[in-house]
């Protein structure tokens, strides 16, 4: 890395794909910078009409008015040869795909990363929503210089943020975007006045990881303790959703879980067992009752919990597994 004194213009090419990595961008753009080139993902299809939908970094350089490129491989010639053609001193990556070495060495400055995690803990796909599920209190941001393999590299700066009881993924996605946003400006600025001092991540402890979430993990696992549960439901609420099967009489379902809260006491009752008290909707759990607030029922909307019940025939034996 360069260690010469004093701020110099970087040229920046920034990659990313999501929601999460806009605020930096933004952020990069409105502190000044000078963005050469935007990398992201391929368009593709979604939603019942399959019509193609682009990433929400792509909406916004194309607002922008920023070179986009768009690679299916990141090691072609042709992409290789299209990025170094933008001469960038220095590249930004939130929220986008594993990058091989051609392409993480090719700037002088080289190559930093922005997690939404302290690394070491919980590196990989989701460390927003693991954080919660795992009922911790305090997560972060930080940068690092990227090496071969995944969030591994040396951290160049970290910010702490508390988690709150209230928390969902939504809510701490959103204060972690602004956070990290800061940072990524921060951290470009330092080095550009070559002032950046590397730590190498600490191996030492338990250290969690953040898998990609999938049917399997997201399933509800109505053995587990009551607050595992409720933190589960909030680890992914509004997306991708908690789920679990509805039985009601002779009918099985899918739904949805977003919202819960939990009311410890004792009870005989087998976990999964659905009550109606009034407009109240409550599963039996080990150590007490969750009350749930938001759901969504197979091919509906989500709702609030009295609106459900409004529509609901509740029989003996309903309960959710």
């Amino acid at each position: 890395m360069n260690t010469a004194s004093g701020p110099r213009p970087l040229r920046i090419v920034f990659m990313g794909t999501p929601d999460f990595a806009v605020g930096s961008l933004r952020a990069l753009l409105d502190a000044g910078n000078q963005v050469v080139g935007v990398i992201t993902a391929p368009d593709r299809p979604a939603g019942r009409g399959r019509r193609m939908q682009h990433s929400a970094v792509k909406e916004f350089a194309l607002e922008r008015g920023l070179e986009l490129l768009q690679p299916t491989n990141l090691k072609a010639r042709d992409f290789l040869a299209s990025l170094q053609a933008l001469e960038a001193d220095l590249q930004v990556v939130v929220a986008f795909r594993m990058l091989p070495r051609e392409v993480w060495q090719m700037p002088k400055e080289g190559t930093f990363n922005l997690h939404a995690s302290l690394l070491p803990q919980y590196r990989g796909a989701a460390p927003i929503n693991w954080a919660i599920i795992n009922g911790e209190t305090k997560t972060g941001v930080t940068t690092f210089f990227i090496d071969e393999k995944i969030d591994t590299g040396t951290i160049i700066l970290q910010e702490e943020e508390e988690i709150r009881p209230g928390d969902n993924a939504g809510s701490l996605h959103d204060r972690l975007k602004a956070r990290g946003a800061e940072l990524v400006v921060t951290t470009c600025r330092m080095i550009s006045e070559g002032r950046v001092a590397t730590t190498a991540q600490k191996e030492s402890g338990e250290l969690r990881t953040a898998p990609k979430l999938d049917k399997e993990n997201c399933r509800v696992d109505w053995e587990a303790p009551m607050k595992g549960i409720h933190d589960q439901i909030r680890g992914l609420s509004p997306y991708p959703g908690a789920w679990c099967l509805f039985k009601n009489g002779d009918r099985q379902d899918s739904i949805k879980l977003f919202d819960t809260a939990m009311e410890p006491t004792d009870h005989e009752l087998p976990v999964g067992t659905l009550l109606q008290e009034k407009d109240l909707l409550k599963v039996a759990v080990k150590g007490g009752f969750l009350h749930i607030l938001h759901l969504q029922l197979s091919g509906k909307r989500r709702m609030e919990i009295r609106e459900v019940l409004n529509g609901l025939n509740l029989e003996s034996g309903a309960c959710l597994r």
